[in-house]
């Protein structure tokens, strides 16, 4: 894989300058760390359009025109689908996958509704997400059991469990706790559509209930829950709520730059 980018095409170029990257495209695992790093600090998780009931679409074009022309975020479904087209038009083999998500789940074993990608870059084969609005890994995860891997102050490390496979777990307060399982059946983008349709009009996913975004930052974290506004950095939590809706856009901008005034193709 060459350094060049005079061969890519122009969108896969704008993709790499709204995530803001300039470094060499080698087709290593150091570069894929840092696409997914550049990619979580630049696109935000966000479910505004479901709230809105504005139909998801999950073709690349569209995808494009969303997250990379008017620079808005999404959620797990745009957001690995689209960072994962990126990282085949770099030339790494990707396969895309479903996975059941754990974490604060009142009724587990919890259904498939989560995207995420396994990735080769050389002759290993990594975990690679973007598509979570909590706390997950910010850098690829070696698919080698019981490896732990320490990210600042999280650390995180892939299990495996007799039912539901690969299990990514995070070490909380001293003890692993289960953040989401897999299986390396390979998924169709068809096979995603029943799934992001539930996320969209199920009066029980959370996407339709309330406001949701994230962004890491340099600093920490940005989230939005409702229409209160949370920033995380080294100092603490400065939490606040929007007193005007003029207030509140005011805030995505800022916080997530999502500007929902931007004209839709």
């Amino acid at each position: 894989m060459s350094d060049s980018r005079n061969h890519l095409k122009p969108d896969v170029r704008a993709y790499l300058e709204r995530i803001g990257y300039e470094g060499p495209l080698d087709g290593s695992a150091a570069v894929l760390a840092e696409l997914q790093e550049c990619h979580l600090h630049t696109v935000p998780y966000e479910n505004l359009d479901i709230l809105k009931r504005i139909p998801l679409s999950l073709e690349i074009p569209d995808l494009i025109e969303k997250i990379v022309v008017r620079r808005r975020g999404g959620y797990c479904f745009e957001l690995n689908a689209l960072f994962g087209w990126l990282l085949r038009e770099l030339g790494y083999p990707v396969t895309d996958l479903m996975s059941r998500f754990w974490r604060d789940e009142p009724n587990p074993p919890p259904k498939r509704r989560h995207h995420v990608l396994k990735v080769k870059a050389g002759d290993a084969y990594y975990l690679c997400d973007v598509g979570v609005g909590g706390i997950v890994p910010r850098r690829p995860i070696l698919m080698v059991e019981g490896l732990e891997h320490p990210q600042g102050e999280e650390c995180y490390r892939l299990e495996r469990d007799p039912e539901y496979g690969w299990m990514l777990c995070e070490l909380k307060h001293g003890e692993w706790s289960r953040l989401y399982s897999f299986t390396e059946e390979p998924q169709l983008a068809k096979d995603f559509i029943m799934a992001t349709y539930w996320c969209e009009n199920s009066p029980e996913s959370i996407f339709t209930k309330s406001a949701m975004a994230a962004i890491r930052t340099r600093e920490g974290r940005n989230t939005l829950a409702g229409k209160e506004f949370r920033i995380f950095t080294a100092e603490g939590v400065r939490s606040f709520t929007p007193k005007s809706e003029e207030e509140y856009n005011e805030a995505l901008r800022t916080y997530f730059n999502i500007h929902l005034d931007k004209a839709r193709k």
